[in-house]
This record gives structure tokens, sequence and C-alpha cells, in this order.
């Protein structure tokens, strides 16, 4: 039977998960801070130029996926519109799902040894 949380420890939880969360923010708004004042405020994979309220639709995207890779030369960042960046993330989720072979693998083995025709020639020889 499970165990009922004391008040404390759900506040403990509380207060680890919202420091966790304010400390990402925090991280976040200082390099895209640092990112707008590198780079002009287009889309690097669409074109689109953003200005005033638009310009909230404007992200840094990390290259190499790890958020905590901010060099202050922006080398690893680049600024894409909300769509694109989905799209961006979305790839290789794509990839996953189609289990494309990406370039440099090695050809994947079958997964199964069956062979639904294997008889059939035989068979069909009988039939003659």
């Amino acid at each position: 039977m499970p165990q009922k949380k004391t008040s404390t420890e759900g506040s403990n939880l509380d207060e680890v998960i919202a420091e966790a969360l304010r400390n990402r923010e925090r991280r976040e708004k200082s390099y895209r801070e640092q990112a707008m004042k590198i780079f002009p405020p287009i889309c690097a994979r669409c074109g689109r130029e953003f200005s005033g309220k638009k310009l909230r639709e404007l992200t840094v995207h990390h290259k190499d996926h790890n958020h905590d890779n901010n060099p202050p030369d922006g080398s690893n960042w680049e600024l894409l519109c909300l769509y694109c960046h989905d799209n961006e993330h979305s790839r290789d989720l794509n990839s996953e799902y189609y289990d494309a072979p990406t370039p440099g693998d090695e050809e994947k083995k079958p997964t199964t040894t069956y062979k639904a025709f294997a008889g059939l020639e035989a068979l069909l020889k009988q039939k003659k």
C-alpha cells in the first residue's frame, strides 16, 4: 500500500521544482538576450524578419541540442521562428519514427528470419 506523503515532503518537492523552473527561465532569458544582440531578427531557416511584438516568435535553437552549451560568441545558436524550431525538433522524431538510415550508419540486418513464400515453389511443382 503506498505511503501517504506528508505536507512537508510535498512542499519540498514543489520548492525544488519551482527553483528548477526559475533557473531554466533565467538561463534561457540570458542566452536569448545575448543571441538577440548578436544576430539580426531573422529566422535562419525561412528568412522571415521579425520586429515589435512579433519578436517573441523568434526562438534560440541550440545547434547541438545541448541547452547548457552557451558560448558567448553564439556559435551554438541560431534564431528560428516558432514554426521552423518545431520543424527542426520534429525531424529527429520523424527520423526515429520512420527509422530512416542516416549517412555513416551500417546497413541494418533484417529483424526477422521468417520467409513467407519459402516452400511455394515446391508446392507449385506438385500441382502440375
